[in-house]
């Protein structure tokens, strides 16, 4: 009797190994899979993030361009008909808080 069960338990754990080797070579292949995909996620990522930095890279550049003195000071004068004040034209305004005094 006990050569049976023992005789069971060795062809059970046989079985067990002999179906574990395709389970394991299933997961394997998911496992790869799985990885393949984000491989490719990360490199379209990449792709996408190096693209943004040189949009980026153009959008700081222009806006260097846009906020010139040279330039704000040209649309100021030719298209709004601005032009600098002199000297006495400007005046000085302070504005004091409620707490301070004028000492």
């Amino acid at each position: 009797m006990i050569r049976k069960i023992t005789n069971i338990l060795k062809i059970v754990t046989i079985c067990m190994a002999a179906l574990s080797i395709p389970a394991l070579l299933i997961l394997n292949a998911a496992q790869a899979r799985r990885y393949s995909d984000l491989r490719t996620e990360v490199i379209k990522l990449e792709e996408k993030q190096a693209d943004l930095i040189e949009e980026n890279k153009k959008l700081i550049t222009d806006i260097s361009l846009l906020s010139s003195a040279d330039r704000i000071e040209r649309i100021a004068s030719e298209e709004l008909g601005m032009r600098k004040a002199d000297s006495n034209e400007i005046i000085r305004v302070e504005m004091r808080g409620k707490g301070e005094s004028g000492k």
